[in-house]
């Protein structure tokens, strides 16, 4: 893996650790967004992730960062405008991140091209950790999203054995995970996604092999999945957080149909009193 105090994702994933954890994110997001159900799905960030995969929503692209700089762990193509697919915001001119049938948008990740609320599911698969503003962009999140649309974040675990080893990392210059800014903790991030207005529907933590670079060493390891999960599931490497758009005063109901008022059998509406003009 790389020396450089931010890690690339492509040559990350191509590591044992990195298969490890996007193994795990994979087969748990193939179950989550496979119950979500709209007409417009983003993810934002991570292209090596197909966290869409699973979705069956007609409307499905990935959404890249063109403005993160040096921070970002992807290259930005010349743009070129692709009218076919609303709304028309720049694209890369092959979509050669985008996986088969979608498109790559390629944008400033904290002013998202979209409509407010037109987006019925947004995945952000470490989308955080690389962000210079993770509260503006989760207030995009929010704005874009339709009510009751769901959220869905994954990153890693600064409460974990994986998120001490990236604080000694950075400190001497040799980060284990790619993150451009310091681990999010999970209790944070539930904060901040309650105070926007979203419900947390659900949490769920994983990875508890140690840090390591070895592929045997971590082989070896794989029995602290199970114990893991059942005897210390707050200190997985990674965790999931998925929450609900809540709007305050919104109520969804079945059409309404509009019924006349029956009369009783044998009674009939009274009659209009008739105004006589007093004489003068």
């Amino acid at each position: 893996m790389s020396d450089r105090s931010i890690i690339d994702w492509p040559a990350w994933t191509d590591s044992p650790p990195g298969r490890y954890v996007l193994a795990w994110e994979q087969a748990l997001l193939d179950s989550v967004v496979s119950n979500a159900f709209g007409y417009h799905a983003l993810q934002l960030g991570l292209p090596q992730l197909d966290a869409l995969r699973e979705n069956r929503m007609s409307c499905r692209a990935l959404v890249l960062d063109a403005a993160s700089g040096a921070s970002s762990p992807y290259r930005y193509p010349s743009a070129s405008p692709a009218p076919s697919l609303p709304p028309d915001v720049p694209r890369g001119p092959n979509d050669r991140h985008a996986p088969d049938g979608r498109t790559t948008v390629w944008c400033d990740l904290l002013d998202l091209p979209f409509e407010a609320q037109s987006v019925d599911l947004i995945v952000m698969p470490h989308t955080l950790e690389f962000t210079r503003d993770p509260h503006r962009l989760l207030r995009e999140a929010e704005r874009v999203l339709m009510p009751e649309g769901q959220l869905i974040i994954l990153g890693f675990n600064s409460l974990s054995l994986w998120g001490a080893r990236q604080s000694f990392g950075k400190m001497t210059g040799r980060p284990f995970v790619p993150a451009a800014h310091d681990l999010i903790a999970f209790t944070r991030i539930k904060d901040w996604i309650k105070l926007l207005g979203f419900e947390l529907e659900r949490g769920r933590f994983g990875c508890y092999r140690p840090p390591l670079v070895s592929e045997k060493w971590l082989t070896r390891f794989g029995f602290m999945e199970d114990a893991g999960d059942r005897w210390w599931p707050i200190f997985g490497a990674a965790y999931m957080v998925s929450a609900v758009k809540r709007v305050r005063g919104m109520r969804l109901v079945g059409t309404l149909k509009a019924k006349k008022p029956v009369l009783a059998p044998g009674l009939a509406p009274v009659a209009t009193h008739k105004t006589h003009n007093p004489r003068i």
